[in-house]
């Protein structure tokens, strides 16, 4: 019989089909957890399914969509060898901008593109989108992992995910719905999330050289410990603040900060005034504002500064809000209100100074 040829082979080129076998069966413990009735199939299909007759109970059901990734805090990740809250974060990233208009997270794919499949670390990555589907009330239904030798090194990856949610098309929030009056409620931050974070690698390791192993007394534990902090997923308690009070928007404060997300809501002739007096921003944007000698303006329009979710309530509403996220374990506080627009056209503006 003829020797085997001993050319080219896709191992030798980099990519590992074993390793992303043995990835797969580690990380299905974690996706059956994060599951719904509506889900269908097992994990390895090449679509993930879910059941639409569920949605029977809508009058008129639109569906929302959504897509994002966590930026570069996947860095962060890598270096301190952690990868089991990274997906947390893309899950927030992702359902916490459906529930902007409403819509009831139903399901999530993930990608994750890794420059060589190390199967643990693989599964890790997975189950902190697991765990964070959980905590969002949505299911995990499929996903892709990529081997790119080459193109990334072994130890660097990236992650991305799409959600899907639905709505009733007469209970869908936004700037149509806000008045003049209403009172715009924010909602506490876990941290930085996950925006800024070349802003804020570039002040912290390039600028001041501090070291993820270093302690820092403001925040109670390591810097990296603090960087790594999960986003705060908001959209159980934002669903449970539509169904329960009236609500006329939500705005989920990401990249462009406080002002540039609220303004992607209010109407034309809308403007929102904001109170910084009303809420102290965490240490960690202190930090970052000191060590790179960053201006207010400049970590204002690229950090949430402490506020991770916006609720723009009428005046009526504002203490059963107010009552049900703290029932809920959220910190909230009315932060401003709106009111017809200035002669500047600015749609939000920021005024005084933090509380100290």
């Amino acid at each position: 019989m003829p020797a085997e040829p001993s050319g080219a082979s896709y191992a030798a080129a980099g990519v590992d089909i074993e390793a992303g076998d043995r990835a797969v069966q580690l990380m299905k413990e974690w996706v059956k957890k994060a599951q719904r009735p509506e889900s269908v199939g097992a994990l390895g299909g090449f679509a993930g399914l879910f059941d639409a007759s569920a949605l029977k109970r809508y009058e008129r059901p639109l569906l929302a969509s959504a897509t994002d990734g966590v930026g570069t805090k996947v860095a962060v990740a890598q270096r301190m060898d952690q990868h089991d809250t990274i997906g947390h974060d893309l899950v927030a990233m992702v359902v916490d901008d459906l529930v902007v208009c409403g819509a009831e997270p139903l399901f999530m794919t993930d990608y994750v593109c890794v420059g060589k499949v190390v199967p643990e670390r693989v599964a890790q990555i997975v189950k902190g989108i697991a765990e964070g589907c959980v905590l969002a009330g949505c299911a995990l239904v499929g996903g892709e992992t990529a081997e790119h030798p080459g193109l990334l090194g072994p130890d660097e990856y990236d992650v991305a995910g799409a959600g899907t949610g639905v709505v009733e098309a007469d209970a869908v929030l936004g700037a149509d719905r806000i008045r003049s009056g209403d009172v715009v409620i924010a909602m506490a931050s876990s941290g930085l999330h996950s925006n800024g974070y070349s802003l804020v690698r570039h002040v912290l390791f390039e600028r001041a050289g501090w070291a993820l192993e270093r302690h820092v007394p403001e925040f109670g534990r390591t810097l990296g410990e603090e960087l790594l902090e999960p986003t705060k997923i908001y959209s159980l308690d934002c669903l449970a603040l539509a169904r329960t009070h009236e609500v006329h928007a939500f705005a989920h404060i990401t990249g462009g900060g406080l002002a540039g997300n609220l303004a992607r809501v209010m109407p034309e002739e809308m403007h929102a005034r904001i109170d910084r007096r009303t809420w102290s921003p965490g240490a960690v944007f202190d930090l970052v504002g000191r060590a790179g000698d960053v201006a207010r303006s400049e970590l204002e329009s690229t950090l949430n500064m402490g506020v991770g979710m916006v609720a723009v309530v009428p005046p009526e509403s504002a203490a059963g809000v107010l009552a049900t996220l703290e029932e809920r374990g959220v910190g909230a506080w009315i932060a401003g209100e709106v009111v017809g627009r200035t002669e500047d056209g600015e749609a939000v503006t920021l005024s005084g100074d933090y509380a100290s």
